[in-house]
């Protein structure tokens, strides 16, 4: 089905996207997955050709186009290069970090962190997850105590992406220790901060060249400037903002099950088995047909999601609709995508096999699909 959401300048901006994921990440990708972790100079050619910050000012540096179809292209074109432990430092920092920064800097905060964050001087990330609390955020143990001019942190985080190359990190901790959610603010540390230390890059199933790593925070001064958005506000801001992460999550799901689908159909048209082709066989045909049928429905509703976010009308149940239902049909099709490719498909050197271990997070982080259903179902009958 042909999709009606994009105009000429998304085309144009797909066309710069494709290219860079091309010349910049495939070549590297191999070596990036073994390393653990992107060279950042990748990520701040990303900034040259204009693939960050889309809807930042344009006076810091940003386009200047608040469009989430922007977001969505990019994401669409690393899935699409087979690149995604790659691309996330910069979807994790467009669809998910940079919003903090657009809604919660004061003046003075924008003029000191924007032009980095725009530029790819200064790579971002968001430390929310605790050692044993899993999605329980209000139960946080990490501190931001106040301390003259500033604060002193004490705590950990972990599974925290961007967490090697990040160079802001917008951790969020308690200012209020006696409070739950009112207790909680957010406040952004800076590489080289007496105190902040990064632990060990964490050996994952896939996304392996996506840096993800815990983070100790050991009587952390930070000046009060470095306060985004108010002490007690953190809950309401992470709440705020969640809508767009899970649907960037959904994006990445559909673009990644497509991809998958696209290799699959070429791989059995080309597969011979009995003297024909894997694609002649009628159970090829109609699995492949089902998952066609699956996709369509996918995008369909994921591109109305992507208009209700720009029009401000994107709830979190909403998104948390598409964030579990888009990620498990990835999950499933990519599955089904790999019995197809056989013994094949169990080898790395298909990307159908990295396609598998890369998707597996996806119904975990940004809200397991548990939790998801829980935001529904609450909604659904009135309770809580």
């Amino acid at each position: 089905m042909r999709r009606t959401i994009f105009e000429e300048e998304h085309e144009m901006f797909r066309e710069t996207a494709r290219a860079f994921a091309e010349r910049e990440i495939v070549p590297n990708h191999e070596k990036w997955e073994s390393d653990g972790k992107v060279d950042k100079a990748m990520f701040r050619k990303a900034g040259d050709v204009g693939l960050l910050a889309t809807a930042v000012d344009e006076r810091y540096g940003g386009g200047g186009v608040p469009d989430f179809r922007y977001n969505a292209i990019l994401n669409e074109e690393i899935m699409s290069a087979g690149v995604a432990g790659s691309g996330m430092c910069m979807t994790l920092h467009n669809d998910v970090c940079l919003p903090y920064f657009i809604n919660l800097c004061d003046e003075s905060q924008a003029e000191r962190w924007m032009p980095g964050l725009c530029s790819g001087e200064l790579m971002s990330a968001i430390a929310m997850t605790e050692p044993g609390i899993g999605s329980d955020l209000a139960s946080m143990s990490t501190t931001a105590i106040r301390s003259g001019d500033g604060y002193v942190v004490n705590g950990s985080k972990t599974f925290i992406t961007n967490g090697i190359n990040s160079d802001l990190v917008i951790v969020a901790a308690k200012t209020d220790p006696s409070e739950k959610h009112r207790g909680m603010s957010l406040i952004v540390l800076s590489e080289g901060m007496e105190g902040f230390e990064r632990g060990r890059n964490l050996d994952k199933l896939g996304l392996k060249s996506q840096d993800t790593a815990e983070l100790f925070f050991d009587d952390v001064f930070v000046p009060e400037e470095n306060l985004l958005g108010g002490e007690g506000n953190g809950f309401t801001s992470l709440v705020r903002n969640l809508p767009q992460e899970r649907l960037s999550i959904a994006v990445t799901g559909v673009a990644h099950a497509q991809a998958a689908f696209d290799w699959t159909v070429e791989y059995v048209r080309e597969r011979q088995a009995f003297g024909q082709s894997i694609a002649s066989f009628q159970n090829t045909r109609f699995e492949l047909a089902e998952m066609k049928t699956e996709l369509d429905i996918a995008w369909v509703f994921v591109d109305r999601q992507i208009e209700a976010l720009n029009e401000g009308e994107l709830t979190a149940t909403d998104a948390a609709e598409a964030k579990w239902w888009v990620t498990e049909m990835q999950l499933k099709l990519i599955t089904r995508c790999l019995q197809l490719f056989g013994g094949y498909g169990f080898m790395s050197e298909y990307p159908i096999s990295k396609a598998y271990a890369d998707a597996r997070v996806q119904t975990i982080y940004g809200g397991t699909t548990e939790i998801m259903k829980e935001i529904i179902g609450r909604e659904v009958t009135g309770t809580r």
